[in-house]
């Protein structure tokens, strides 16, 4: 396996935990990916293998770390259409059609926006040591709708992050059946779990506190 990347750092401050240290140096791997390379073996801490997570490094120490090239993905690319909104080094957009399963599933082994990313971006870096794409958020699969889809692991951290913080936003446009009374309005109800059926979703009773707002 070829090396691809090779990282060189010299601690200024103590103290830290060394996956702490390392994730805020190198913001394109994420803390659980550079502990993954610590049990992998490819972080050496003054020339010696790292052999925990959770070292205290000193002022002077030496990191070296070694990135090996991506494995491939057990997933073979497949030609299907894409409908791009937006594509850069980073990201891809895509405007998923109803019908199509976003990720590989039990009964849905193939013919996924996955297999067909592959195709279209055969050179990912990788992201979590694997050649994939990230899958940011998902669709159903009978919902049409953008998509964003990460090249990269540094992306898809960030990308994750901003959903999380709900600073990315998404507008939705709904078809109505029918004549509103009013322009605008809101929905206050809670949701709960359909007792019959978990999969599903409905209005709980008032009266009950199962619901979510």
């Amino acid at each position: 396996m070829n090396d691809i990347n090779l990282y060189n750092l010299y601690v200024e401050d103590s103290g830290e935990r060394i996956d702490r240290y390392l994730a805020d140096e190198l913001p394109e791997l994420s803390r659980s990916r550079i502990q993954n390379l610590i049990e992998q073996g490819c972080i050496q801490l003054n020339h010696k293998p790292c052999a925990s997570k959770k070292i205290a490094i000193k002022e002077g120490d030496q990191i070296t770390i070694t990135i090996p090239e991506a494995e491939p993905l057990q997933l073979q690319p497949e030609n299907i259409p894409l409908d791009i909104l937006y594509e850069d080094e980073q990201l891809i957009i895509v405007n998923k059609p109803a019908g199509l399963v976003v990720h590989p599933a039990p009964g849905h082994p193939n013919g996924t926006l996955v297999n067909a990313v592959l195709a279209h971006c055969p050179n990912l870096p990788g992201i979590g040591g694997i050649q994939r794409p990230g899958i940011v958020h998902r669709l159903d699969k009978d919902t049409t709708g953008a998509i964003v889809v990460a090249k990269t692991e540094q992306a898809h951290q960030h990308l994750q992050a901003q959903l999380k913080a709900k600073s990315a936003r998404r507008e939705y446009f709904g078809i109505v059946y029918g004549v509103p009374k009013t322009e605008s309005g809101t929905i206050n109800l809670p949701i709960g779990r359909n007792p019959s059926d978990r999969k599903k979703w409905q209005l709980s009773p008032l009266k009950k506190v199962d619901g979510k707002p």
